[in-house]
């Protein structure tokens, strides 16, 4: 059963979401939190991992980022990963807080940007007793030093400057397109969002938020919360190398699964492999009961 909602953050922020429980057996089941990668939506791809992890007798709650999708914000298009990070929490809170959720059995599903936001919360949260971190951003420094030359890194460090100076003197916030035509981002959300509430569309200062996140600075901490990352072979978006190095530093329980293919296809041709990966790391760790 789905049920369409929202809840609030803490500064109260309606973040939009819904809650699908399984079809058969009898709760308090365990739950899974997911939410989406820069930008995107719960609609391109999330539903289907819901209904893989409900199959499976798990409760999912699945909600847009302030700012972006259904959710409210007031300041369309701006993405800082700390809010995030603390809308997770409430996320958490939120989820067990429903009489149809074990609020000891509470697991994180993240994705690209999120997936590092995961990371982070999983590290930090003692309530997130497992967590699967799908071609997770690691470091967003080395994202943005090797997707740009030197001359437009330091364009790019200019214009941030200028921004902040702009938005200052209180002009409008700079947007930008979150992906152009002719990458993989593009291609996918062109597709994926079709239909749904996603907009191609950023701040300036979303993009400098980004490049200062280091998120896998805290995967050595994540233990003993199991950690289950997810990667992709070819992955030039959060780099496959980067996220190789940074899981080397996790303590156990810790597992990883390496699937063929880039950035976008845990959402696309390897979502079903994926997806059973990832159940099965929240069968055997959060415990179903039924």
């Amino acid at each position: 059963m789905r049920e369409n909602l929202e809840f609030h953050s803490l500064d109260g922020t309606p973040l939009a979401a819904f809650l699908q429980t399984p079809d058969s057996g009898s709760g308090p089941f365990p739950a899974i939190v997911l939410s989406h990668g820069f930008g995107a939506v719960k609609e391109m791809a999330l539903d289907q991992y819901a209904d893989v992890f409900c199959e499976a007798g798990f409760a999912c709650l699945v909600y847009d980022h302030r700012n972006t999708g259904s959710s409210g914000g007031a300041l369309r298009g701006e993405i800082d990963p700390w809010q995030q990070i603390s809308d997770m929490r409430d996320a958490i809170t939120y989820v067990g807080s429903r009489s149809e959720v074990d609020a000891d059995r509470i697991g994180l599903w993240g994705t690209s940007y999120s997936g590092g936001h995961s990371l982070v919360v999983a590290a930090t949260d003692q309530r997130v007793k497992c967590v699967v971190s799908v071609v997770p951003t690691i470091s967003g420094h080395q994202n943005t030093i090797r997707a740009l030359t030197t001359v437009a890194h330091a364009a790019f460090l200019s214009e941030v400057n200028e921004e902040r100076a702009a938005r200052q003197r209180g002009d409008e916030p700079r947007m930008i397109p979150i992906s152009v035509e002719g990458t993989g981002s593009y291609e996918w959300s062109k597709v994926a969002g079709l239909g749904t509430t996603y907009v191609n569309s950023c701040t300036l200062l979303s993009r400098a938020n980004r490049s200062a996140y280091e998120p896998g600075s805290y995967i050595a901490a994540i233990a003993p919360t199991p950690l289950l990352m997810a990667l992709m072979t070819h992955d030039t978006t959060c780099l496959t190398d980067v996220q190789l190095e940074a899981y080397s530093t996790a303590h156990e329980p810790k597992r990883l699964e390496m699937f063929p293919g880039g950035h976008y296809d845990p959402y696309t041709t390897q979502l079903t492999a994926v997806a059973s990966a990832s159940r099965d790391w929240f069968e055997t760790y959060l415990g179903n009961k039924q």
